[in-house]
């Protein structure tokens, strides 16, 4: 077999580290990968296609297929997961006490079409009754530095969003009396996130739920969902010039979160807690954090249907247009 060499962009986490390490390496390719923050790497791969095989947005994913965009087949490997409406941070003196709080309220949000706030306002919609039109946002990234700038991004019909001018951002405005909520607030330095303050122990921001723990339990109790938010993507001319790469692809990955899961059960912590998951889970779970697309396919299907319920979509676009054909019956 020749040894085929692509350019490769992922975020720096646990499942990916031994990858970016180069511990674990796909068979038959020879990948240089690039360590990037999600924002910048999906709004580099959704304008130039720089990278040959990278972590994606899956909305963005889902856009792009919905408005004929078919550069990329995706794998199913999910390399963040998290209960995201749990990030929600709110003003102290907003009257902000419970979710149902937030309509009328006005609320920032990174980038409106990114999968972390589309699984927040699927949340809000479906399990507290707050609609997205119930609210006013303020995005703050700009059309020419966004993701929804490269896949068309429109405000979606009766929402009313706002940009943020470029001499200030989320946290500012937060801080200033100027928003009541944010969805995310994304403070890390990179080319396209612009918020720099660091609000954990700002007195006048608090999360919405206090207990995010607890509220990711009950969440998942109630609905079986964990969500997921990125997944690798190759470009569909790659996998068409080289059709065994993507499955080798998807056994590196897989070999690289059994050695997570190794060095966890050996008692290490190396990288950092993963958050909503409990130790003796992580301990004694056969694969807390399943790849595939049997496992995932109902939080896969409840994301294409936020998307098209929110109007970023114009229609359910179906797991089969997204993922690559030899990855369906993983």
């Amino acid at each position: 077999m020749t040894r085929v060499h692509l350019a490769g962009a992922l975020s720096a986490n646990p499942v990916t580290e031994p990858v970016l390490s180069g511990r674990v390496r796909p068979e038959g390719l020879s990948v240089a990968w690039t360590a990037l923050h999600p924002s910048e790497m999906f709004w580099r791969q959704l304008r130039f296609a720089e990278f040959e095989v990278s972590e994606l947005s899956l909305s963005s994913l889902l856009i792009a297929v919905d408005r004929g965009d078919t550069r990329w087949l995706a794998l199913p490997v999910f390399t963040t997961r998290d209960f995201f409406h749990t990030r929600i941070l709110v003003r102290t003196d907003a009257g902000i006490a419970r979710p149902q709080d937030l309509a009328g309220k006005r609320v920032g949000v990174p980038e409106y079409q990114q999968t972390a706030a589309l699984w927040s306002r699927g949340v809000l919609e479906h399990e507290f009754g707050v609609s997205p039109p119930q609210m006013r946002w303020f995005m703050e990234r700009p059309p020419e530095r966004s993701h929804g700038g490269a896949t068309g991004f429109r405000p979606p019909e009766g929402v009313e969003l706002s940009y943020i001018g470029p001499d200030s951002d989320i946290g500012r405005m937060l801080v200033g009396g100027e928003l009541d909520a944010t969805l995310l607030y994304l403070a890390d330095r990179n080319l396209v996130d612009r918020s720099r303050l660091d609000l954990d122990s700002d007195p006048r921001v608090r999360p919405l739920f206090p207990d995010r723990r607890a509220e990711g339990v009950r969440y998942y109790q109630k609905t079986g969902l964990l969500p997921v938010n990125h997944c690798v993507v190759i470009r569909r001319d790659v996998a068409e010039g080289h059709p065994w790469a993507v499955l080798n692809l998807f056994d590196m990955f897989v070999a690289a979160k059994e050695e997570l899961y190794g060095r966890l059960r050996q008692g290490l912590r190396p990288f950092q807690n993963l958050g909503w998951l409990p130790d003796d889970e992580l301990i004694t779970a056969r694969d807390p954090l399943p790849y595939g697309i049997a496992c995932q396919r109902r939080v896969l299907e409840t994301l294409a249907s936020y998307s098209y319920e929110q109007g970023l979509t114009s229609r359910l676009v179906h797991v089969e247009e997204v993922f690559a054909p030899s990855t369906l019956d993983l």
